[in-house]
C-alpha cells in the first residue's frame, strides 16, 4: 500500500487547470486524485476566534478544493468563543469528544447542546457562540464548511450569553497566563 506521507502535495494556483484530455489517465490522477491529509499534519494559519483553536485540513491551498473547506476545531473545557459567523458559507460541526453548547440569534437566545457522535448545521450569516459545556474536558470537533475559504466574521456588539472573557484561549500559541 501506498504510504501518503512519501511526498507533498502542495500544488500551486495552476495546478489544476491543466488539460486532462491531454494527459493519460494514471497521470492525470497522480496529483489530481484522492488525498489523505495525516490528523498531525493540520495548518492552523486559518481564521481564527478567540476561545477555540482551528486547524485546516482541506482547501484551496493545501489540496485545491474548489467548494469545501474542513478541519477540526478545539475548544478548551468550559472554554467559550466570541460571537461570530461565517457569512454566506454553511457550516456542519461533527461532535468527536465533548459537550457542545451553542447559542445563536440575533441576542444569542437559542441555545442547543449536542455531544459525540452528533451533527451540528449552522446556517449561513448565523450569529453563534460555541461553548464547551463540560468543564473538565476539551470539545474536539470536526468542521465543514461550504467554500475553500474559512470565512469568520467576529461580532463585537452583540453581548455573549456566556462570557468569553472568564475562560483563557490556552492553545500553541496562547499559553496560560
Amino acid at each position: 500500500m501506498h504510504d501518503p506521507s512519501d511526498h507533498d502535495h502542495a500544488h500551486s494556483d495552476d495546478a489544476h487547470t491543466h488539460d486532462h484530455e491531454a494527459a493519460p489517465a494514471t497521470e492525470r490522477w497522480k496529483h489530481d486524485g484522492v488525498r489523505v491529509i495525516p490528523g498531525d499534519k493540520l495548518d492552523s494559519n486559518t481564521a481564527q476566534t478567540p476561545g477555540m483553536f482551528r486547524q485546516a485540513a482541506i482547501n484551496h491551498a493545501r489540496v485545491g478544493a474548489q467548494k469545501i473547506w474542513a478541519g477540526t476545531v478545539a475548544i478548551a473545557p468550559d472554554a467559550k468563543t466570541g460571537v461570530h459567523h461565517h457569512g454566506a458559507l454553511e457550516s456542519v460541526i461533527y461532535v468527536v469528544s465533548g459537550r457542545a453548547r451553542m447559542r445563536w440569534g440575533d441576542k444569542l437566545e437559542f441555545v442547543a447542546e449536542a455531544g459525540p457522535g452528533d451533527f451540528i448545521f449552522v446556517p449561513p450569516y448565523v450569529p453563534h457562540q460555541e461553548i464547551n459545556a463540560d468543564p473538565d474536558q476539551p470539545l474536539n470537533c470536526v468542521l465543514v464548511r461550504s467554500d475553500n475559504e474559512a470565512v469568520v466574521v467576529n461580532i463585537t456588539d452583540v453581548e455573549p450569553v456566556e462570557r468569553p472573557e472568564t475562560v483563557h484561549w490556552v492553545d500553541p500559541i496562547h499559553k496560560h497566563p
